[in-house]
């Protein structure tokens, strides 16, 4: 999609961006700092906080320009060369807040999401867009044309459709547990990867062994490596998981770390950008 540059087309979220990579980190600050700045930050500025997340000058040029072709930022002086958050960005990076630092975890009689679709092979492309979404908010495959989400994504499983012009090809359902053949947990890990999903939350929790000392490079590596665990698990409820499941702890360690270092490091912004 081509960001409108008025700012009146949706921006979806790179979900392409590894972690750790320069433009996961950048898009990580732009997230986390711009509004509260305003919405607007100096390119100087903008390149001395990618340097103090060890990102070379050259490299995060690079990197704040693909941000632009993403649409997250749009070119703006303001005495002097700088970037204004995109306005139409701005819905994205709130859902994304909600999903980043209230995270939700299903109780066992909560309702579930059917999503049921049948897109011709004319609107192929369409059918890989769904897909796609879908397993990017946390949604299990039951069939290759029946996913099954939390309840409480309904909303967002609507905007996708809406977003695709797929109303036409999909039909969604309020449903009550499932009921299988297998017991739950057994049929939860057909449905998700949870083999794949525990990997990322080990990997999650060795990474905060090799956090910075330094409160805002801490901050940012601590956000830009778990920005992606909440979507990707969609916090099944007990009865789903195995009662070894490593989720509850990396949510714990998540909220007490960002609870200490989100002052200190927004503090650290200011002072550079008031510098």
């Amino acid at each position: 999609m081509t960001p409108d540059p008025r700012g009146a087309a949706a921006v979806l979220d790179d979900v392409d961006a590894r972690p750790g990579s320069t433009s996961s980190l950048l898009r990580t600050v732009v997230g986390l700092f711009l509004r509260p700045l305003g919405g607007w930050i100096s390119a100087a500025d903008l390149v001395t906080l990618s340097e103090d997340l060890g990102i070379p000058t050259a490299q995060a040029r690079t990197g704040i320009t693909r941000l632009k072709q993403k649409g997250l930022l749009l070119a703006e002086r303001d005495g002097v060369a700088g970037y204004r958050l995109n306005p139409a960005a701005v819905r994205m990076l709130e859902l994304g807040d909600r999903r980043i630092f209230e995270m939700r975890e299903m109780h066992d009689e909560d309702p579930w999401c059917l999503v049921s679709f049948s897109i011709p092979e004319s609107a192929r492309s369409v059918r890989h867009q769904l897909r796609k979404r879908l397993q990017w908010i946390g949604a299990g495959i039951v069939s290759p044309a029946l996913w099954i989400c939390p309840g409480h994504l309904q909303d967002e499983v609507t905007q996708i459709v809406d977003d695709l012009d797929a109303r036409a090809w999909v039909t969604l359902f309020q449903a009550s547990t499932p009921q299988t053949a297998l017991a739950l947990v057994d049929a939860a890990a057909t449905w998700w990867d949870l083999d794949a999903l525990r990997a990322e939350h080990r990997a999650f929790q060795e990474s905060l062994a090799t956090l910075p000392a330094e409160p805002f490079a801490a901050y940012v590596q601590l956000i830009d490596g778990w920005r992606v665990l909440p979507y990707v698990d969609p916090g099944l409820p007990p009865a789903m998981l195995p009662n070894d499941w490593p989720g509850r702890r990396s949510f714990d360690e998540f909220a007490r770390l960002s609870a200490a270092l989100a002052g200190p490091a927004l503090a650290h912004v200011r002072a550079v950008t008031v510098g």
